[in-house]
């Protein structure tokens, strides 16, 4: 854990989309998580494997590997095995959903998704309140 980091905590975003990868770092960073970002399924792995964040945010639909793929070789790795991952995904289908639980998602958000469900998963996985900085700081 980064001690300059008011939580202590680092979250991986997963996302292509930079409107939504925007809105959910800027919300998180604002409450004092550290955000690392990728933008495909392989750097998702690079970057979980590297930097071993507390949790997971990943699109299900991005470039090079999906989501779905992305998280099973995450799953199968003992590095990163045990990082709760959040499914961030358009697929909203009770099919989606059982499909997401066997490949080892933690929970499942359907998008659109509203910022505070986001960071109210991401404190239920982590299991911890944290306080907000001031804007600016």
């Amino acid at each position: 854990m980064d001690p300059s980091t008011p939580s202590g905590h680092r979250l991986l975003l997963v996302e292509d989309n930079e409107d939504n990868r925007t809105i959910y770092s800027t919300l998180l960073r604002h409450l004092g998580y550290e955000v690392i970002e990728a933008q495909n399924g392989v750097q998702a792995i690079e970057l979980a494997r590297s930097e071993r964040p507390d949790l997971i945010l990943m699109d299900i639909s991005i470039p090079e590997m999906d989501g779905w793929e992305a998280t099973r070789i995450l799953r199968g790795d003992p590095v990163t095995k045990a990082i709760p991952i959040v499914a961030l995904t358009a697929h909203a289908l009770e099919d989606d959903r059982e499909r997401a639980a066997e490949v080892g998602f933690s929970s499942y958000l359907a998008k659109p998704i509203e910022p505070r469900a986001v960071l109210a998963e991401v404190r239920r996985l982590i299991g911890e309140n944290v306080t907000p900085r001031p804007i600016g700081g």
